[in-house]
């Protein structure tokens, strides 16, 4: 029983882990291929900027998401701490 509970609450975290990052890493996959594709178009190959656009990219989605990332953390931590006494 214990390590069904254990594996159970292994896949609870990774699945909010998954959903947590998954648009900041889709954001940030699609401008880098964005701008590699421009970088091969144009011959331009500065790290800079495949790094900058990225960046900024990042930031927007953390602050149009970033509430609801944490609202999410929020309720797995609250969710898992009322629970303790049942895994017991």
């Amino acid at each position: 029983m214990g390590s069904d509970l254990a594996l159970q609450l292994m896949a609870d975290l990774m699945w909010n882990a998954l959903i947590i990052g998954a648009p900041l890493m889709a954001a940030t996959l699609v401008v880098g291929v964005l701008v590699s594709v421009v970088q091969v178009v144009t011959q331009i190959q500065e790290a800079s900027l495949s790094f900058v656009p990225k960046l900024i990219v990042a930031g927007a989605i953390l602050l149009a998401c970033g509430p609801w990332m944490l609202r999410r953390l929020v309720n797995l931590s609250v969710q898992m701490i009322a629970n303790i006494p049942s895994y017991f």
